[in-house]
């Protein structure tokens, strides 16, 4: 189990990790040319945004990050995993398709990284925190594979009665 310091530390970390995303969706979305995924990455940045609000408030973190307002407008932290992994990509023939499969993997791994963050927390309401954090990240996955397959004209989950059928 983690002590209270570490439940602090990680707790900052995920702050920044969702403020990390969010700035991830921001950009991306503003490179991206379809309509649809331009909407998806807005919704998930704001979705990013209130899971680090989330994060925030139980850190009780005002002390190292200053309010929260003024901390989610700072400007990105180009050296975070997230955006350097998009700059890369910005570099290397940027699409709609790659920007969805770097999203894919990157909340993958955050949906894997938050639960066996909540695993370790023995505090119910922080363990809790982390858990529905988790539970929202795989609903990002979800999403971003459901419009990476509208997008690749791949057959919608709500399409698959018609194709058992035919």
């Amino acid at each position: 189990m983690l002590s209270e310091i570490d439940v602090k530390n990680a707790l900052l970390r995920s702050v920044q990790t969702e403020k990390n995303a969010m700035n991830f969706y921001q950009i991306a979305a503003k490179q991206m040319k379809n309509a649809d995924a331009i909407k998806t990455f807005e919704l998930l940045a704001k979705e990013e945004r209130e899971h680090a609000k989330h994060f925030f408030d139980k850190c009780d973190c005002a002390a190292e990050l200053g309010d929260f307002e003024t901390f989610i407008a700072q400007d990105p932290d180009k050296n975070d995993e997230w955006l350097s992994d998009l700059d890369k990509a910005l570099l290397a023939n940027f699409n709609d398709q790659k920007a969805m499969e770097l999203a894919m993997e990157k909340e993958k791994r955050l949906e894997e990284s938050l639960r066996e963050m909540a695993a370790k927390i023995e505090d119910p309401e922080v363990r809790a925190v982390f858990e529905e954090n988790a539970k929202s990240t795989n609903h990002h996955w979800q999403l971003i594979e459901s419009e990476y397959a509208r997008i690749m004209g791949m057959p919608h989950e709500t399409d698959i009665d018609t194709f058992v059928r035919e």
